[in-house]
């Protein structure tokens, strides 16, 4: 934000008018109290006024809810991370004030409810305190019984002042976001937004015009991770999935309920994870790509069917978005412990593909890419998404829905003969053909979890089995030479190299612009395809004397994340290590360089 963020009032009382670029904005509250929705009114507000945004949220896996924040950075150029220190913190409560003033930067502005908070002297020196009774007057706006409900539009009201947010699109947003409901839930709504946007915060505060944002091309869309990943499954030609609740994929299987049946398809609430899968197994073999999904949990359940779709050679899409575990783990916190099961879950050799998005843009393409990658090497691929991208907001130039979306309906045009796992093709990719289809010499194949020839009936045979193990691994690696080499963010020599997968791309980038300013020779990679791993890594870490993977797991015994392990197995390079975490926080980009120039002065051991 601006240098000085406390300052004094210009000639004759007005307070400054600062031009900023950016801010980041932290609202801790609890759970009930609608912060969420505050950050994301600000966040499609900066959607429609042409500026970059992200948001990072945490809230409580208990049902009786407790402590959560929401923080969002807005910009008016390039957005890459969520933020390490705000700019402004409003707090609800003492435990708010209390827990997130080392969050801010020295000079930054607390707003609080000074009905429920007490400032330490202590503070007040360091931080600009704005205290606001924003209790009470909420019940004065809109009387006593909606308080609750309604401070939060009160808060949306001033920070709309501080920050001179365009008015008529906030209301605008206020009111689409209570269509269907009564008229008085609006009317409270507006009441508590424009009671809080006319009170006076004093004359001693500074306040804030953002600078004309970089024109974009194209309209903006503003939606989370997991919106995006549904509605790029529909766009992509998915018109059938199975799924069963689990935090925080059920916002995706929701999406899909909802949304499939406008196109003429349908999703399935099932019993649990495994009939889920199987199901959705099923209506792969019938003949048009279908989807499931969970979190890490219901990703160990579906493993075993899973199994059989490698087998089957079944074309299937898996969602995991990821969560902080073992077990049932921390349900509402971001982790990127799912590599392993992604990619070695499961009894036996049983290849699949597992690719990553980098953000909430990439969610949407991602999916697109999955539902062609399972279409055109009959197989099962993973999309390995994760709590931060799934529940983030961000901008992005709308996709051409007319040139994306795409018909995948089942070709049922008569054929002489077909045999579903053909050995004699080289690159072993075949394709199956749905059910109903007509094969004119009679011989029609089945599908089997056991290992079959090449009409799918089972065998025993010893030369079978080897040649159609072979067949399934060799069709991964014809994709994986097809694959682009990741583009480096920076030099393609020097010091350190930073690695990352999933949600960490931004943070990195962004590591690397603040390395590369103060002198540090440091550039990044992002790897989106996770198995098969692109080509021409080994090339890429030849230049570069450290290679750092970044990554939210643990070090593991061996001292390195599941990355790392990845890639050290497959290149034998003993300086890639790791940078790991399991705080069930994202990435701050202090922390990343932090850990980079302590383990370059440390000289680590390699193993």
């Amino acid at each position: 934000m601006s240098e000085a963020t406390i300052a004094a009032p210009t000639a004759g009382g007005v307070p400054k008018i600062s031009k900023i670029s950016e801010t980041i904005i932290r609202i801790a509250g609890n759970s009930q109290d609608g912060i969420q929705a505050i950050g994301g009114f600000l966040a499609r507000l900066a959607g429609r006024s042409e500026q970059e945004v992200m948001t990072f949220m945490t809230i409580p896996s208990t049902i009786s809810g407790g402590p959560s924040i929401f923080q969002v950075r807005i910009g008016s150029g390039e957005v890459l991370s969520s933020g390490d220190d705000a700019d402004v913190l409003l707090a609800f409560y003492q435990h708010s004030y209390e827990d997130h003033i080392s969050s801010l930067k020295k000079g930054g502005i607390v707003l609080y409810d000074s009905d429920h908070v007490d400032p330490k002297p202590e503070w007040e020196k360091d931080y600009h305190h704005v205290g606001v009774p924003i209790s009470g007057l909420t019940v004065e706006a809109i009387g006593g019984t909606a308080k609750d409900k309604g401070k939060n539009i009160f808060t949306l009201g001033l920070v709309a002042k501080m920050f001179d947010l365009n008015v008529a699109k906030l209301t605008q947003l206020v009111s689409e976001r209570f269509t269907g409901k009564d008229t008085s839930v609006l009317n409270n709504a507006l009441a508590a937004f424009h009671a809080g946007y006319s009170h006076s915060l004093g004359n001693v505060l500074e306040t804030f015009q953002f600078v004309e944002s970089q024109k974009k091309s194209g309209q903006q869309v503003v939606m989370n991770g997991n919106e995006a990943l549904a509605y790029g499954l529909i766009a992509a030609g998915v018109r059938f999935g199975a799924g069963y609740p689990i935090t925080p994929w059920s916002d995706v299987m929701e999406i899909l309920r909802r949304e499939l049946p406008k196109y003429g398809g349908m999703f399935i609430q099932c019993e649990d994870e495994i009939a889920s899968i199987s199901m959705a197994l099923g209506g792969s073999y019938a003949g048009r790509v279908s989807v499931t999904g969970s979190s890490g949990p219901g990703i160990s359940l579906k493993t075993e069917a899973l199994g059989w779709g490698v087998m089957a050679e079944m074309p299937l899409v898996i969602c995991d978005i990821q969560r902080g575990g073992p077990s049932t783990g921390m349900p509402t916190n971001v982790e990127q412990s799912d590599l392993n099961i992604a990619v070695f879950g499961g009894h036996g050799d049983s290849p699949r593909v597992v690719i990553a998005p980098a953000n909430v843009e990439d969610c949407f393409y991602t999916a697109i890419e999955a539902v062609n990658i399972a279409r055109e090497y009959s197989v099962p691929v993973i999309i390995l998404s994760d709590q931060a991208i799934a529940t983030r907001i961000e901008a992005f130039t709308e996709p051409n829905l007319e040139k994306l979306c795409q018909d995948i309906s089942p070709d049922l045009t008569p054929v002489l003969d077909h045999k579903p796992y053909d050995l004699s093709v080289a690159t072993g990719v075949t394709h199956h053909l749905a059910p109903g289809t007509k094969i004119q010499s009679g011989k029609y194949p089945i599908a089997t979890g056991l290992e079959h020839d090449e009409l799918g009936h089972p065998t025993g045979s010893p030369k079978l089995h080897m040649q159609m193990v072979s067949k399934r691994r060799r069709k991964l690696q014809v994709l994986g030479a097809k694959l682009p080499t990741p583009p480096l963010y920076g030099p393609s020599e020097g010091n350190v190299l930073l690695v990352g997968w999933g949600s960490t791309q931004g943070p990195l980038k962004e590591a690397v612009d603040r390395a590369r300013t103060a002198g540090d020779s440091v550039s990044s990679i992002h790897i989106k395809h996770l198995n098969p791993l692109p080509p021409g890594l080994d090339d890429i870490f030849a230049g570069f004397n450290h290679v750092f993977v970044v990554e939210m797991n643990d070090e593991g015994i061996y001292g390195y994340g599941q990355l790392a392990g990845l890639l050290r197995a497959r290149y034998c390079d003993s300086k890639i290590r790791g940078i790991t975490k399991t705080d069930g926080l994202t990435f701050k980009v202090k922390e990343i360089l932090e850990r980079a120039k302590s383990n370059v002065a440390a000289g680590l051991r390699k193993l």
